[in-house]
């Protein structure tokens, strides 16, 4: 009996001593230190996210200005442009010709036409040869952008230094804003024997930045005629500022209408 009591004992404290080693097996992976670097990194990530409205602010001066829509014979041409502190800095054409050939030409003119938008900073830019349609529906819409945009910007001297001496600076700026101010004048509605032509013309401090008709003759052949025409003398009118401008070949009773109806305009413009 004396005997059995060491090894009892041997076997008791074996047991203990297992027993030991499973509960710190068990508590240890509470203490892992990997758990601890990865809750850190949520703090981490929410500062980075921080970093996206301060972007979004740096782009708070710029703004879109869309021209006017310029039909061609081949489809409409409608220029965007994105402006940023007064200067373009992109031009794209949110409408262009579609179908046929006229996806090749388009493909073909448009960047050119963007392109030299931006560099030029204004719409006196070559046309794109084999695209002359597309071109100059470009340079029509692209005007009317610049126009709108010019029409928008703030006046100069209107910052913070306009508040001294705000008596005499201010009438000088009403009267600067007033010229500035561009102004619609439509003429006089021209029959001719093919229908009627009326001009209307846009002037900016006493030039013409913008012709266009709003009636021309319409039906068969006069259908190619007008489209043949009317862009040309938009353009020579814009060019010229006045009526004396030449007859487009093959289309002379709408060039006689619409030099007519272009000098009723300007009459009513004040010459």
């Amino acid at each position: 009996m004396r005997k059995s009591h060491p090894i009892r004992r041997v076997v008791l404290a074996t047991a203990a001593t297992v027993s030991g080693v499973v509960l710190l097996l068990a508590l240890k992976p509470s203490s892992d230190p990997s758990s601890a670097s990865a809750a850190g990194a949520a703090p981490q990530q929410t500062a980075a996210a921080q970093d996206s409205p301060q972007g979004g602010a740096e782009q708070a001066g710029t703004r879109a200005v869309t021209g006017d829509v310029a039909q061609t014979q081949y489809g409409a041409v409608q220029v965007r442009l994105t402006v940023r502190n007064g200067k373009v800095t992109k031009a794209e054409a949110v409408q262009a010709p579609k179908g046929g050939t006229s996806d090749q030409k388009t493909a073909l003119s448009v960047p050119k036409l963007n392109q030299e938008a931006v560099a030029a900073q204004s719409a006196d830019i070559d046309s794109v040869s084999g695209a002359t349609y597309t071109s100059t529906g470009y340079k029509k819409s692209l005007q009317s952008a610049l126009d709108k945009m010019k029409a928008s910007a703030p006046a100069p001297g209107s910052g913070s230094g306009s508040n001294s001496g705000s008596g005499g600076s201010n009438s000088g700026g009403s009267g600067s804003a007033e010229a500035a101010a561009p102004r619609t004048v439509t003429g006089k509605a021209v029959q001719t024997p093919y229908g009627a032509v009326q001009v209307r013309i846009t002037v900016s401090g006493k030039k013409i930045t913008r012709a266009e008709a709003v009636q021309a003759p319409k039906g068969g052949t006069s259908d190619q005629k007008t489209a043949l025409s009317v862009p040309k003398l938009n353009q020579a009118a814009v060019t010229a500022g006045n009526a004396d401008i030449d007859s487009v070949s093959g289309a002379t009773y709408t060039s006689t209408g619409y030099k007519q109806s272009l000098q009723s305009a300007l009459d009513q413009a004040g010459g």
